[in-house]
């Protein structure tokens, strides 16, 4: 018999806030975090902005320097995920039935670069740290996290682009759902802030140029011109119902439809025609049991570049029709594109819009795209009913994922 799949902690690390809190009210503020990047010399770069992690501290700075950038987000988020979730290993979960699915989309690209650099152009092959591959390893924050928290069952990560997030907490839905693990934590974490990706995405014209913070993620808007860089991680613990339950657990929203599919058509480019991503959203529909009209409001992958925003649109009147009411926002336009850790991000977000009743907002979204005719909740967000919720990601290699998550009810 399947089983019900539960929202029993959430945690955070982005560029609007380093935690739950933080973050929520920034979003529904309808703050961005985007600025010219610290990380590195901007020299020669044709990019400027990007939507940086402020003011973080790991805690422990010896262990720090072991660990990749989003290693550390991840294991901050994680930690503040399963303080919500009160989940002790060997406690009131079986270890063994206590997994990890976390995923990235590029890995420890910092600390490669910078051995790199240490490596080749000083020609040092000896200073190489001895720690260069378990911290460029994308698997790596799957394995730090389930040794910290004594989690024993299944842990890896999914490695697809923008899409990993998504991925994995929905992988880790069926995991639970089909009875192979009680407690999984779930989502992403990413940090790839760093001259050499900053060059790639740069002459990919994939990132905004534009050097103004309130006209760089624009999701949907006629001036859009590229997405932002962020970093940071999201993290669900997913729990199987009566386990939940037994325990008295505070149960915050409920997991009930995924769907996955390839557009099989290009690397970067999405299919013009959005099939691939309209067939996840079907597939995540029919998985909940639900009709396209249940589904109260979408957190759209919406990066902000010119094919990306078109071609969802289509993906999503596909689904929805041509004349859907359904209320769709991106909060990239705030946090900017996390890449592999995008998608935990917007399904802890999507958890809090269904516990406060609040639908975030398309911050900075001033002229709409006159051929983009959705209601994309421009600048302001708002109160609103909500049962269902979808969460969509569209990665680079043709990969797509959609959530649904829906309030919880007894």
């Amino acid at each position: 018999m399947e089983k019900r799949v539960v929202v029993t902690g959430i945690g955070a690390v982005s560029p609007v806030g380093n935690d739950v809190d933080a973050m929520w009210e920034s979003v529904r503020a309808g703050k961005h975090g985007i600025a010219q990047i610290t990380r590195f010399d901007l020299e020669g770069q044709k990019v400027t902005l990007a939507a940086e992690v402020k003011d973080f501290d790991f805690g422990d700075r010896r262990a720090a320097k072991r660990l990749d950038i989003a290693d550390q987000y991840a294991l901050v988020a994680a930690r503040e995920a399963m303080a919500d979730s009160g989940i002790v290993s060997g406690e009131n979960v079986d270890p063994n039935r206590f997994g990890v699915y976390g995923g990235t989309g590029i890995g420890g690209l910092a600390t490669l670069e910078s051995e790199v650099s240490k490596c080749v152009k000083k020609n040092t092959p000896a200073r190489a740290s001895a720690l260069l591959v378990p911290m460029m390893m994308p698997n790596a924050i799957a394995g730090n996290i389930s040794m910290e928290f004594k989690a024993k069952g299944a842990s890896f990560g999914i490695v697809s682009a923008c899409a990993a997030g998504t991925h994995n907490i929905g992988e880790a839905y069926r995991n639970i759902k089909h009875g192979y693990n009680d407690v999984v934590i779930a989502g992403g974490a990413e940090s790839v802030l760093a001259p050499i990706s900053f060059s790639g995405f740069a002459n990919m014209t994939a990132m905004n140029p534009t050097t103004d913070p309130d006209r760089a993620s624009i999701p949907f808007d006629v001036d859009r011109n590229g997405f932002i860089l962020g970093e940071g991680a999201g993290w669900l613990i997913l729990e199987e119902l009566e386990h939940a339950k037994a325990r008295g657990a505070e149960i915050l929203a409920e997991v009930v439809g995924y769907g996955a599919t390839s557009d099989a058509y290009h690397i970067t480019a999405p299919d013009p025609e959005g099939e691939g991503a309209s067939r996840a959203l079907e597939m995540a529909i029919e998985d909940a049991g639900i009709a396209p009209s249940d589904v109260d409001y979408i957190n759209a992958h919406g990066t902000g570049t010119p094919y990306n925003d078109a071609f969802e649109t289509i993906a999503i009147k596909k689904v929805f029709g041509d004349d859907t009411k359904v209320p769709v926002s991106s909060t990239k336009s705030m946090t900017g594109h996390l890449l592999g850790a995008a998608g935990g991000l917007e399904a802890v977000i999507c958890v809090k819009a269904l516990i406060e009743g609040f639908i975030p907002p398309t911050a900075g979204l001033q002229k709409q795209d006159p051929e983009l005719d959705l209601d994309y909740v421009p600048i302001q967000g708002r109160e609103a009913d909500l049962k269902y919720v979808l969460s969509n990601s569209l990665g680079f290699g043709g990969h797509n994922a959609a959530l649904i998550m829906k309030k919880y009810e007894d």
